[in-house]
């Protein structure tokens, strides 16, 4: 009998070369799928909620797979966990109907970035963070995150990505954002936001974009003419990796 298994694994992405598998580059689907396969002895290729990008983090990414293995659900964790390397984490493993789907059946995703304001960045948390040390308007910046929710075409803070053109010209760029905000937490300003999906890069644009408001190159009523632009070179850069991670999807 066939089974469908959901895994909820945590990850420090830094080592590795994004969720997707890649045939001479460490990944996390590719290092689990080797994981798996060495447990039940399938050639199985689990699919994620989304992919990360290399030296993105996840609290609690999402994964799906079909096995024939007995392996009772829990049994996988511990046994997943004493193959996989410590930078991988599997945090629970459930039984599901055939049609769930980590990526299709997803509704809603939440996605944290943290910028270290402190001129010193300790050295255990340079992994997990963008270093920003540099003079930042962090009010202007709150105000800016706000214009970002509701339905939008979010084609002005998509990756341009030859690797993925076909993709994108076929695919919509609408996706709705039900909360953004900025809050500050301790030598940390953290941006949350939660939406029914993201494009390539998306988060990292917007972060980027902020960044100029928080700079003062930018005004906080400057992202909804981005917005409406529909063009990626009038956004910002594209913030590092090592800030972003993936906090939860929701079913």
């Amino acid at each position: 009998m066939t089974r469908n298994l959901k895994l909820t694994l945590s990850y420090d992405g830094t080592d590795f070369s994004g969720w997707q598998v890649q045939p001479d580059a460490p990944t996390i689907q590719g290092t689990l799928a080797s994981a798996i396969g060495r447990l039940t002895g399938e050639n199985v290729l689990p699919q994620g909620s989304g992919r990360t990008d290399a030296g993105v983090h996840a609290l609690a990414q999402v994964a799906t797979f079909s096995t024939s293995s007995s392996v009772p659900a829990q049994n996988f964790v511990k046994a997943l966990n004493d193959i996989l390397p410590a930078s991988i984490q599997i945090l629970d493993v459930a039984e599901m109907p055939g049609e769930f789907h980590a990526r299709k059946s997803a509704c809603a995703k939440t996605y944290r970035y943290r910028i270290y304001r402190e001129p010193i960045c300790p050295p255990f948390l340079v992994r997990y963070v963008w270093h920003f040390p540099y003079p930042l308007d962090e009010a202007e910046m709150s105000k800016s995150a706000a214009p970002v929710v509701g339905e939008h075409d979010f084609t002005s803070f998509a990756a341009v990505d030859p690797e993925r053109g076909t993709e994108n010209r076929e695919a919509s760029n609408v996706r709705t954002i039900f909360s953004s905000a900025f809050e500050r937490q301790g030598e940390e300003l953290i941006y949350t936001v939660r939406g029914s999906g993201f494009l390539h890069h998306m988060v990292r644009n917007l972060v980027g974009t902020f960044i100029l408001v928080g700079k003062g190159t930018l005004k906080p009523a400057d992202i909804r003419r981005i917005l409406e632009a529909r063009d990626r070179s009038v956004a910002g850069a594209t913030a590092p990796a090592s800030g972003l991670f993936l906090v939860n999807v929701e079913y």
